[in-house]
C-alpha cells in the first residue's frame, strides 16, 4: 500500500512538473504580445503625450498584468531624480529584478536590454523609432514563441507523465 502511495506521488509530482513547463510555453507570447501593446503605448505617451520618460513609463505600466507592470513600474520609480540614475541604468536594473518572473526568454530580454541603450539619451523622433525596432524584434520572437507552443506544450504534458512512470518503473 505504501508503495502505491508512493508511486502515485512521484507520478504525480512529474505530471505536475510537465504541466507547469507546458504553462510557460502557453504564457510565453502572451507575455510577449503585452509587452508589445505596452512599447506601442509607450510610443504613444512619448510622441503624443509629450511625458517625461519615468511618467511614461508609469502611465504605461499601469493597465498591465504582472510581471510586466512590475517592469514599467520599477523602470519609472528609478528614474526619479532622487536615485540618480539615467533611463538605461533605470530599465536595466528593472529588467534584471523582475524579469525572472516572467515566462520570457533570453531574446527578448536582450531586446529590451538594446531598447535601454537608447532610451533619454537622443531626441523623440529616434527613441521612437529604436521602440519601433523592439517592437519589430519582439513581434519575430512572439511567432516563434507560438511555434514553440504549438510544437512543445502537448508534449510536455505528455513527458511529464511518463517521466513520472519511468520513475516508478525504475524504482520498483
Amino acid at each position: 500500500m505504501l508503495k502505491l502511495l508512493g508511486a502515485a506521488l512521484v507520478i504525480l509530482a512529474a505530471t505536475l512538473a510537465g504541466w507547469q513547463r507546458a504553462r510557460q510555453f502557453a504564457l510565453r507570447p502572451r507575455q510577449i504580445r503585452e509587452l508589445i501593446l505596452a512599447l506601442q503605448r509607450l510610443t504613444t505617451e512619448v510622441s503624443y503625450g509629450v511625458s517625461p520618460l519615468p511618467d511614461a513609463f508609469a502611465k504605461t505600466g499601469e493597465p498591465l498584468r504582472e510581471p510586466l507592470r512590475t517592469l514599467f513600474k520599477q523602470a519609472s520609480h528609478w528614474m526619479h531624480p532622487s536615485f540618480g540614475l539615467t533611463a538605461r541604468e533605470s530599465l536595466h536594473k528593472a529588467i534584471e529584478a523582475s524579469w525572472s518572473r516572467s515566462s520570457m526568454q533570453q531574446a527578448e530580454k536582450e531586446a529590451m536590454r538594446q531598447l535601454a541603450y537608447s532610451l533619454g539619451t537622443s531626441d523623440r523622433e529616434d527613441q521612437i523609432k529604436h521602440i519601433a525596432l523592439t517592437i519589430q524584434q519582439l513581434s519575430h520572437e512572439e511567432a516563434q514563441a507560438q511555434a514553440d507552443q504549438v510544437r512543445y506544450e502537448r508534449m510536455s504534458r505528455s513527458l511529464g507523465l511518463l517521466i513520472g512512470a519511468l520513475i516508478v518503473i525504475l524504482i520498483y
